[in-house]
């Protein structure tokens, strides 16, 4: 039997030496499946423009920009595929970048293995994007991490009621969470693409000291539930 290749942490900004901050992105897949993910899969590709960019925006202050592929397509239940692959990047990122803070941006099956590895000691921040959460999933690890978790209310994969219940428990583990719902768009983040990106630079850049923090996403995080944790998505800044 052939041997399965290992993840594979793919740069995305030109330079990654002096970095200052590190941003991996994690894309989506299935709950289960031992197929391998490529680059011309959906899931990858809706990740991709995030991830460019972040790394437009934050590459000249010294911003590094990687996508993690995963071994495997599947969450599959308990080994929790894409969490293990998602601390062996963290693992490999502290080794190549020692001491630079991470900030974890996924969505769905991504968003889920964000969370889940927020624990590690380089993760500073965590932007999960239409997470695909049942009830099931830790919040103690997110102690000491900002999270923001956006959700659009057209949602017919993931459960938006599943991530606003995760982050009135995350609430209790940290005050630093707040979680946005964009309305009038889905799964998909297409209908208000504009919108889907500019909150995720404002949090992911602000969160590492790129730029200032925005004031709309730090009054959220300021909220306590259930103000802070639906709040509707204004328009491009």
């Amino acid at each position: 039997m052939a041997l399965r290749p290992p993840p594979y942490l793919e740069p995305i900004s030109p330079s990654q030496t002096g970095s200052r901050a590190i941003v991996l992105v994690l894309h989506g897949g299935r709950s289960q499946g031992h197929g391998q993910p490529h680059r011309l899969r959906l899931a990858y590709l809706r990740m991709l423009p995030f991830a460019q960019m972040l790394a437009a925006a934050g590459g000249k202050q010294g911003l590094a920009v990687y996508m993690l592929r995963y071994r495997y397509q599947g969450w599959n239940g308990s080994a929790k595929d894409p969490v293990r692959d998602t601390e062996w990047a963290l693992d490999e990122l502290s080794r190549q970048h020692p001491g630079i803070p991470v900030a974890l941006l996924g969505h769905s099956m991504g968003g889920r293995a964000a969370l889940h590895a927020a624990g590690h000691r380089s993760v500073r921040a965590v932007c999960a994007l239409a997470p695909w959460l049942d009830g099931t999933d830790p919040v103690a690890q997110l102690a000491g991490r900002t999270v923001l978790i956006a959700h659009g209310d057209r949602e017919h994969t993931t459960d938006p009621r599943e991530s606003y219940a995760y982050a009135v428990r995350a609430k209790k583990i940290t005050d630093r969470v707040c979680r946005f719902d964009v309305l009038g768009d889905g799964h998909a983040m297409l209908r208000r693409a504009q919108d889907w990106n500019g909150l995720v630079r404002r949090f992911v850049l602000g969160e590492l000291g790129i730029e200032p923090p925005d004031p709309a996403i730090t009054n959220a995080l300021r909220e306590p539930a259930p103000t802070g944790l639906r709040v509707a998505l204004s328009g491009v800044h």
